[in-house]
């Protein structure tokens, strides 16, 4: 089964080896046709590379690292 990977902007650094990405998607209302916009936060796992608040990056599912990990970050766009 391939891995999941999804585009967003770093929303915190703060944590140690770890970073808090927005992920936004656009969806539409089935009746009403309106789209609107939604979002989500994933916790991504890094050990090298330097990150900061803002930039784009691409996130891999992987196998659960700790209770709230279960993302990597495959790199910077």
């Amino acid at each position: 089964m391939p891995k999941r990977k999804l585009q967003g902007t770093v929303v915190s650094d703060k944590m140690t080896k770890t970073l808090v990405v927005r992920v936004e998607a656009v969806k539409e209302h089935k009746k009403y046709k309106k789209r609107y916009r939604v979002h989500k936060n994933y916790k991504a796992h890094y050990t090298e590379g330097s990150f900061a608040v803002g930039d784009s990056v691409i996130i891999e599912e992987t196998s659960p690292i700790s209770k709230t990990k279960s993302w990597k970050v495959a790199g910077k766009i």
